[in-house]
């Protein structure tokens, strides 16, 4: 399972030693395999951690709870993420990291792959890039949140998962459902609207014909439609990839 974002945007010079660093990472992991449950607390806000997780089966994310008890999504990941790699980095983390769903992760203790950073290039170029992706998707989301409708920013959110899932599995631009192991008050914390206006475009996408989300599974009707919905927040690599825009791939 590779990148779920296939390296989105890389220099064609630096696909062979990105490839490799995530191969060499990959080893490293695979001789500690965890599995957790869902709504699992991986890493708790404001304290130290010692590893850094890929995720080989589930759904996880990065959240912020707020003192007065709101919430707010800031990442998920999926299967074939690298995630936490700021624990080579900082003492505490700001934010806490939990499973949404019953998931299997890889993990490495910061120390060993900081010094595998340290001597190996192309261990080095793979976590820094993991950096760059994530804030590509911050830049994304940040966008959809100050100019997005609701009904764009859950378009977006709802073909980034099927971009990304699609090119992590394989499965490429034919995916059209998925499994979706979040509530919709979970989804509202991700999209920055309340449970009931959810339902609202979700029910409204279901009556257009576009996209049914019901029992935590997405089953996409009309991809191009959904695609089109999404279209003004899409940035430069997913308006050309067809697992996000849904247009042909260039030749």
């Amino acid at each position: 399972m590779s990148d779920s974002a296939g390296f989105a945007l890389h220099r064609p010079e630096l696909e062979a030693p990105l490839k490799r660093g995530e191969e060499k990472i990959l080893a490293m992991m695979s001789k500690s395999i965890r599995r957790y449950g869902a709504n699992e607390i991986l890493i708790n806000a404001n304290t130290g951690h010692d590893y850094v997780y890929r995720v080989r089966e589930g759904w996880a994310g990065r959240v912020r709870q707020l003192e007065d008890g709101r919430s707010q999504f800031i990442l998920i990941f999926l299967p074939g993420d690298l995630f936490a790699v700021k624990s080579m980095f900082v003492t505490r983390h700001p934010d806490a990291v939990q499973t949404l769903s019953d998931a299997i992760l890889e993990q490495i203790d910061h120390r060993q792959l900081l010094d595998a950073c340290a001597k190996d290039p192309d261990i080095s170029l793979r976590c820094t890039w993991q950096i760059l992706e994530e804030e590509r998707r911050l830049h994304s989301w940040v966008t959809s949140l100050g100019q997005g409708d609701a009904e764009e920013r859950l378009a977006m959110l709802l073909i980034d998962f099927r971009g990304r899932l699609a090119i992590s599995s394989g499965a490429g631009d034919s995916l059209v459902d998925y499994e979706l192991p979040m509530t919709q008050e979970q989804l509202g914390d991700v999209l920055g609207i309340s449970n009931v206006h959810v339902n609202r475009v979700v029910k409204a996408f279901r009556e257009r014909g576009i996209v049914t989300v019901k029992s935590k599974r997405v089953v996409i009707h009309d991809v191009g439609a959904l695609a089109r919905i999404a279209r003004p927040l899409l940035d430069v690599y997913e308006l050309a990839t067809p697992e996000y825009s849904a247009t042909p791939r260039a030749q």
